[in-house]
């Protein structure tokens, strides 16, 4: 079924329609064969990390995996602790106007991928083509995929079509780079997205992104490109490099008014057209700092980059001077800019102080932003810990953290952000689901940092306040969770943990001897020479 005949489908039926799933007959899906977790070598999804990096480099990846580790350093732990890191390339993807995805990977790992693609609000079809051990050998997987591309590839529907090779393909040495770079006026992207390359589905983010910069970068080089859907801005523009809360560009935007610039478009982006509003800037702001790729694009292309966000009073303050330095505004006209701004800030953090010790870790990449916030609030921070690599984006926020005596964790491992929580001893932990489970099972509040957090204004005035009330409902909290505690005690913990018809015993403990070392007399006959 086309594009085309499911928009139809849709309007005559009301129902939504994904894919062609509905339409295959039961008889067809025996004659589908595939061994798609392992390839011809025998290298499996399951085979691990390093085997899988060998695998690669033997396929002729070599220059892909060496790449990686410089864009994206390893951390204490080979594997990420994140989801799949293929997730954030694939979401970057679907949330694009006419654009069209297509992954090659395992069936276990697509189909996980696009239930949580789908779970988190993807409203399209994602394609897959899907391979066996004969597939993988002969090369008619890539075969496959350019049929599959040729057959996606309608100017009418789409601007680009994003191909993603995940793990059992990339160690396979699957060469996207020979895919025809356009078809009909379709773009094509091919890019691999390894969970063995690739540490965290945030830095897959910059995968993507970084490879349709460098793609629109070359057509921008090439001759005239699309125009913005709303124009070009009349003001210098700032790029703003990284996923936020949606009115925080709008606020951003009106503290860059009165420097005589404008907010630019936000990276990733919604559309392929604004990769060349986003190039075309005076300026990159690299609100997440982890997006390496993409900043090297940003240099290449002659563009200026700044780190840190205008966050909290010395955060606000900090930015917009280092803005105005790289565009060349008057400084008088900043430090009007600046007494403008900053009382304003401090007025709200003042109105919406946190008082309490918290922890803070996550694999978003905003982590020392939000350390920042909260500690401008009023927060006794010790600790901070973000999945995310060490940049020199971020340096500004690591010297401010650790100047208010922080301990700044990047690469932090599960273990790293739990022992935090054992060490510090919180009023509220800020992490990932197992931190929080953690946190909450020894009676401390928690708070996950995606959807709680990050789902929140930062920047400027309306993030000064933002963070407050979640936070101070939450360490409030704190009384009802020692008493459920003490009322359930330690039930479900340990040996009482699952249902039972009566109450469970404790298993007799084994009596430990002592070790004795063996003497002449305890060793047989035969070990005597007798």
């Amino acid at each position: 079924m086309t594009a085309l005949e499911r928009q139809s489908s849709q309007a005559a039926t009301g129902e939504v329609v994904y894919d062609d799933a509905g339409r295959v007959a039961a008889a067809e899906t025996s004659a589908v064969k595939s061994d798609a977790g392992v390839d011809g070598a025998g290298v499996s999804c399951h085979a691990g990390a390093e085997e899988m990096k060998k695998a690669a480099a033997a396929a002729g990846q070599s220059e892909i995996l060496e790449q990686f580790a410089k864009d994206y350093p390893q951390g204490p732990h080979d594997q990420p602790q994140t989801m799949c890191p293929a997730f954030g390339s694939l979401r970057i993807g679907l949330r694009m106007r006419r654009t069209a995805t297509i992954l090659s990977g395992s069936a276990c790992c697509v189909y996980g991928l696009t239930f949580t693609s789908h779970f988190y609000g993807a409203k399209r079809t994602v394609g897959y083509v899907p391979f066996s051990s004969e597939t993988l050998v002969t090369g008619k997987l890539f075969e496959d995929i350019r049929d599959a591309v040729y057959k996606l590839a309608d100017p009418a529907n789409y601007d680009a079509i994003i191909v993603t090779n995940l793990c059992v393909p990339s160690a396979s040495g699957v060469p996207l780079r020979l895919l025809p770079k356009e078809i009909n006026g379709v773009r094509v992207v091919g890019i691999d997205v390894p969970g063995f390359g690739v540490p965290t589905h945030a830095e897959a983010k910059d995968v993507l992104s970084g490879a349709m910069l460098r793609y629109a970068r070359g057509e921008a080089e090439a001759g005239p490109v699309q125009a913005p859907r709303g124009g070009r801005s009349e003001k210098p523009t700032i790029t703003l490099v990284g996923e936020m809360f949606p009115a925080d560009p709008v606020t951003i935007g009106m503290m860059l008014e009165p420097l005589g610039l404008a907010a630019g478009p936000v990276v990733p982006t919604r559309e392929w057209r604004e990769l060349y509003s986003a190039l075309d800037c005076a300026a990159v702001a690299a609100i997440h700092p982890f997006y390496t790729a993409s900043f090297r694009e940003f240099e290449s292309a002659g563009r200026s980059i700044t780190g840190s966000a205008p966050v909290g009073y010395d955060g606000t303050a900090a930015w917009l001077l280092s803005i105005g330095e790289l565009c060349g505004v008057a400084r008088d006209k900043v430090d009007a800019a600046l007494n403008r701004i900053l009382p304003a800030v401090r007025t709200a953090l003042a109105k919406a102080p946190v008082k309490g010790r918290i922890t803070v870790s996550g694999y978003e990449g905003s982590e020392l932003l939000v350390a920042r916030m909260l500690i401008e609030s009023g927060a006794d921070v010790p600790y901070v810990g973000t999945a995310c690599p060490k940049t020199r984006w971020s340096e500004s926020d690591r010297e401010w953290l650790e100047a208010k005596g922080v301990r700044v964790q990047y690469r932090a491992s599960l273990e790293q952000d739990i022992a935090a929580v054992d060490e510090f001893h919180p009023d509220l932990a800020i992490g990932t689901t197992p931190v929080v489970q953690h946190a909450k099972a020894k009676a401390i509040p928690g708070l996950y940092f995606t959807n709680l957090i990050s789902a929140r204004p930062l920047m400027g005035v309306a993030g000064a306040g933002s963070l407050a009330q979640v936070v101070n409902a939450a360490i409030a909290s704190k009384a009802r969770f020692e008493e459920m505690k003490a009322f359930f005690g330690s039930v479900g913990t340990g040996y009482t943990a699952g249902v039972f018809d009566e109450a469970p015993k404790e298993p007799a403990k084994v009596k430990e001897l002592p070790l004795k070392k063996p003497s002449a007399n305890d060793l047989p006959k035969e070990a005597m020479g007798c």
